[in-house]
């Protein structure tokens, strides 16, 4: 069973970009889609996914950019499960 939502993520350290990636390429199979926008003026960068896996997949995700310094992760997902077309 598949649970879809959105990954908020914020990047307060840009140090961090490159690890965010790097686990955002790591989990490209549960990624439907990606908007970031740099928020020059504040020197922050915001992040939004929405994703389509299984609550273990997507716990896997914000786990993993959990642990990355410097950044804010919140998920929402919805309650229904969804099935595979």
């Amino acid at each position: 069973m598949k649970r879809i939502g959105v990954v908020g993520i914020v990047i307060e350290d840009t140090g961090s970009v490159s690890k965010v990636n790097e686990i955002l390429h790591n989990h490209g199979h549960i990624i439907v889609g990606r908007m970031g926008i740099p928020y020059k003026t504040k020197n922050i960068n915001v992040i939004s996914i929405i994703v389509d896996g299984t609550t273990d997949d997507i716990g896997s995700l914000t786990g993993k950019l959990g642990t990355v310094s410097g950044i804010t992760v919140k998920s929402a997902l919805t309650k229904k499960n969804f099935h595979d077309n």
